[in-house]
This record gives structure tokens, sequence and C-alpha cells, in this order.
């Protein structure tokens, strides 16, 4: 039976309206495409207002010295040295003008004295690097991004989900979704489609992630044929909240080690100088005095306090001091900037912080420390897609944001995702208005497909006696948080596969009661279909590289592997099974060899 299907036409479709996607779309726009932007959730609850501490670009307006190799060779470093060179140039040396755009689009920065923007410090950059509006930066940016994608005629389509990536003759057709409303289908007919959907967070049980990250874009590439790559680079940041057990996950700035805030174990000690790597040895501080006067001002003779070493670093300290007894009453270490700063500072520097621990946790961080421990954060990996234009590896597919895979190696800098949303969105909006521009008309729509879609969809409304959807959702999330967190081996991951085989096999019995409006179990079993395929992708590369690098440790293999460095792990479809592969990434240029081994 064929399905009733609104049907919409634009040049360009932009799939997420977070940082990347509503960038992406004022480019588009601003080309001349007609372009449409999809969100799953309601416009301005998008995951980039997560992001808190700050925007990391080379501005030099706190350190004159700084400038676009120091942060390359910072992310080139923080991602272990397995990040594509050639993003990474791109990024740092357009993030400054991506950033002062914003600024002139009505962004209002933290200033400093002399009326500049104010940049904080953050784990992993040599200097104070990252622009911020107190810790709420990235709602800043949605405020102003989204004003300009709706005054420049984008047309928005709110709580609509993509299921499926439609395509014809080897290139991206266009895309079927529905309205979460009414559970209604629409075709959404298109020259180029732009990814920009973010992580996939809610595949673990502990996570800072929101209900909307479930994998969906990179699913949709994945079952459109494109390639995803370093699937195995999973960031668990070091500071989520642990207590009360219903907030449990919920981000904590990295702003408030930024500025000063020290881990402390169950012992009251400040554990993190027994954790420098030799790589960095002669880079952070020895002491706690020169850790202090480096936060108070004085770092030109004095290095970085250790709680500011990379995302991945610190994680495993802290996992390290509660697997060995020194944790936390309620399962995590104790983060303290009370002891550091006076209350007007930190009510001033970090207000959601303050009001965030007051409101859930009963605690004022003015006065007295807070239990954090690590959450799952942010994939590195993703579609694989080309540095100038973010197009995947099926024509007239974009993508662009935490979806896309390559910039951040093997671990990414804290404050580097919201300028690679300005950086990479800006591209992959220009290229998809291009690509659009040389197209004829649009493609006929392939019915069939869309029946057999539409109907797969709709197979667990009236099943009796089915599987629970959200029953499933949360063995999900136990298995992989066992089998494939911070620590995992190769018994793990093993037990980890087999374990989601068994659950896409019990997913496709899910039992769906109700009817299609806002229906949260229908909405549920959907998800799963794009869970599955990314824990999957996650698992299978994590044992393929047989290594430990940045977000992926195996403690059967603890050390890094120098011929696996600039190996990537690359993820693709072939018939209906996953197929793992290894593929040399190209070669990073001599005079930049140069800046990464001996600095600026």
């Amino acid at each position: 039976m064929t399905a009733v299907l609104e049907t919409r036409d634009h040049d360009v479709i932009v799939v997420g309206a977070g940082g990347a996607g509503l960038r992406a779309a004022i480019e588009a726009r601003a080309r001349g495409a007609s372009v449409g932007l999809i969100c799953k959730s309601l416009l301005g609850k998008a995951h980039t207002v997560m992001a808190e501490g700050g925007v990391a670009a080379a501005l030099a307006t706190v350190r004159p010295e700084d400038d676009w190799r120091t942060h390359f060779r910072d992310t080139m470093r923080g991602g272990k040295m397995h990040g594509s060179w050639r993003m990474a140039q791109i990024h740092t040396q357009e993030a400054p003008d991506r950033v002062r755009e914003l600024e002139a689009w009505g962004a209002l920065f933290d200033r400093t004295e002399d009326g500049r923007i104010s940049q904080r410090p953050f784990g992993g950059h040599t200097h104070a690097r990252l622009a911020h509006v107190g810790d709420r930066t990235g709602l800043e940016m949605i405020r102003v991004l989204q004003d300009r994608a709706i005054h420049s005629g984008v047309e928005v389509y709110m709580e609509c989900t993509v299921i499926r990536l439609l395509v014809a003759a080897g290139r991206v057709t266009g895309a079927l979704a529905y309205r979460r409303e009414n559970g209604r289908f629409i075709v959404f007919r298109a020259h180029a489609v732009v990814l920009s959907t973010g992580g996939i967070g809610k595949g673990w049980q502990i996570t800072s992630n929101s209900w909307e990250y479930t994998g969906d874009g990179h699913a949709l590439a994945y079952w459109a044929g494109a390639e995803l790559i370093d699937m195995e680079f999973v960031q668990f940041h070091p500071t989520g909240m642990v207590w009360p057990p219903s907030v449990r996950g919920i981000l904590v700035t990295e702003g408030v080690r930024g500025e000063g805030g020290v881990l402390r174990n169950a012992r009251g000690r400040r554990f993190m100088f027994d954790y420098v790597p030799d790589i960095y040895q002669g880079d952070y501080a020895e002491t706690e005095e020169e850790s202090d006067r480096w936060v108070t001002g004085d770092r030109t003779r004095n290095r970085r306090p250790p709680e500011l070493l990379t995302r991945d670093d610190v994680a495993r300290a802290i996992t390290r001091e509660i697997a060995e007894g020194r944790g936390s009453p309620h399962g995590g270490v104790f983060l303290d900037i009370a002891s550091k700063r006076d209350p007007d500072y930190i009510k001033r520097k970090l207000p959601s912080m303050y009001h965030q621990f007051r409101e859930l946790a009963g605690v004022d961080i003015t006065t007295d420390a807070m239990e954090v421990g690590p959450t799952t954060h942010y994939v590195m990996g993703g579609v694989k897609v080309d540095a100038e234009t973010q197009e995947s590896t099926v024509p007239g597919l974009f993508a662009a944001g935490e979806v896309a895979g390559g910039l951040h190696g093997a671990n990414r800098l804290g404050g580097n995702s919201l300028s690679d949303l300005l950086v990479f969105g800006r591209r992959a909006g220009l290229a998809a208005a291009e690509f659009a521009r040389r197209q004829g008309a649009h493609a006929p729509v392939d019915q069939a497909e869309c029946d057999a879609v539409v109907s797969g969809s709709l197979a667990g409304f009236g099943r009796v006696d089915g599987e629970n959807p959200f029953a499933l959702l949360a063995e999900l999330q136990a298995l992989m948080q066992r089998h494939a967190g911070i620590a995992r081996d190769r018994s793990g991951l093993d037990a980890a596969l087999t374990g989601l085989g068994a659950l896409g096999r019990r997913a496709e019995r899910a039992s769906i009661p109700g009817a299609r409006e806002y229906n949260p179990s229908w909405h549920t079993a959907l998800d799963l279909r794009s869970l599955l395929v990314v824990t999957e992708a996650c698992a299978r590369a994590a044992l393929e590289r047989t290594e430990s690098r940045g977000g992926h440790a195996r403690t059967d293999y603890p050390n890094s592997d120098g011929a696996l460095e600039r190996m990537q792990v690359v993820i693709r479809r072939d018939g209906g099974a996953m197929t793992v592969r290894r593929e040399p990434q190209p070669e990073i240029p001599p005079e930049l060899m140069r800046i990464i081994r001996e600095g600026v």
C-alpha cells in the first residue's frame, strides 16, 4: 500500500539545527540556495548550548604571542597525532575570522579591561585561547546563529526526524522523515544534504548528552553508503556530576579548571601531579605553588596546572583514583574552586555552574567542592569528509560538526568543538550550495523505497508481547558502559558485539503501544536502529585498533603503537554487513611537522 507522503523541495537540506547546522544553513542561503533546516527537537534545543567554556581561536587578545601555528600544534598533539592535518590547518587558520564574524552578528563575548574579547585557559591549549560568555558560550552562539538563519530566510522544520536518506544514481537526492507531533511522513527532495546531527552519547549509560544524541547522522550516512572513520575514539569528559543519581553525567565545564579549579581525592590530595605523561614533562607545574602562580596571572615563568592536561589523560587519572579506593563518597572525586577563587569571582565567571550545583545537588561551589567523574561526552569519529568541502564519499552528502570525523584525531581539545562548528559548518554550507547549483531538476522519488521504509518503521504498532523499546535501550547503554567505556579489552569488546547482535534481533520485535502522535515508545524504537549501528561501529573499530591512543584505551594493549599513529579504521556497509578496514592517512607535510615538533 502506498504511503501518503507530504513533499517539500529545497536546493539544500540541513539535518540538525545546532551550531554546525545553523552555520551551514546561513552560508548556503547566502549563496542563493533554498534551504530547509530540519531539527529533531525544538529550534534552540541544540546540544551546542552544552558547550559552556568557550570557543577556541587564536585571537591573541589575552596572549599576543598566540597564533594559528601554536593552535595547530596543540590540536595535532592533543589528538595524539592522528587527526587530519589539513582539517586542523584550516580550522586553526580560519577560526579567528569566524569568531569575529559571530561578534559582528551580535555575540556578546566577555571583555578584557581594555575592551577586547576575553580568552580563558583550557586543557591542552598552550595559551589562554577560549573566547567565552561566562560559562554559557554555546547558548550565546545558538542565539546569534538562530537569529541570523531565521532572518536570512531559512525554512525550519521543527520536531521532525529524518529516518533515511534518498539515493539515486549514486548521489543523495533527499531524505525521508516523520513529524514527531503526528507521526506523518514527509519527503524532502534536495540536490544536496548536510548532516549536522551531533554525536552518539546516548549509547552509554552515563553521558552528558541529551536525548537527541542517538547517532542519527552517522547511521543515515552509513545506510546511504558513506564511510565512517575513527569510531573507536570516544571522549569521556573527566568532569560530569555524580550526585544525585538523577543528574549523574551532566557536564561540569572545563572552564572550572580553566579558572583555577583543582582535583582532589577523598584524602584531600591534589592527585593530578602524579599523572603527567612523560611527553608533557616540563610543560606542567610540579608544585601547587607554581600552579597557583600560573592561575593568578604569572604565565611567563610558570607552567600550567596539571588539571589542564588533555581530557583523556584527566579522565583516566580520575578513573584510577576511584578504582584504587580514593574516590569520593558517591563514586567520583572532588573538584575544588572554592579554595582558589573568591565567591564573587566564581559567580561572575561560572554563573551556570553555581546555579547548577545549587539547584540540582544542594552544593554551593563558592564554599564547597563538587563531586565529579567521567561521563561519555563526544565522539571524535564520524563521516569521512573532504577537508576542503566537507563532502562525504557519497556525492551530494556533506557533514559538519561532531557527526564529521577527522579534525580531532584521537582526542578533542576543549573549545575546539565550537570553532569546528563555525569553520566547517560554513564550508559545508558553501560547498553544498555550489553542488546544488550544478544540478538540474529534482530526481523523482522512488515510491517503492519510501513505502518500504515507512512500512518498516511502523511494524511495531499492534504487535502483541513484543520487546519494550525502553528496556532494550537500557540494556544497550549498560552493555556499552561495561564493555566499551574508558577501559576496553578484546574479551569485553567481543562480549559487546555479541550482546549488540542479540539486541538487534530483539529490537526487530519491538512492540509499540498507542497511536503515532507524540509516542515516545515509537521514537525510542527508531532511535535504537541508529544506536545499534553506531555502537557496533565503535566496538568493531575498537577491536581493530590494537593499541591505546587518546580516547581509546585497551588494557590488553596499554601502549601506543607508532605504526598505527596515522592508520585509520574505516567502517562501511557492504550489503547487509558492516565491514572494517585499515587505511593510511596522508603524510603530514614537513613544514607542518616542524611546527608540531619544534614549536613556533
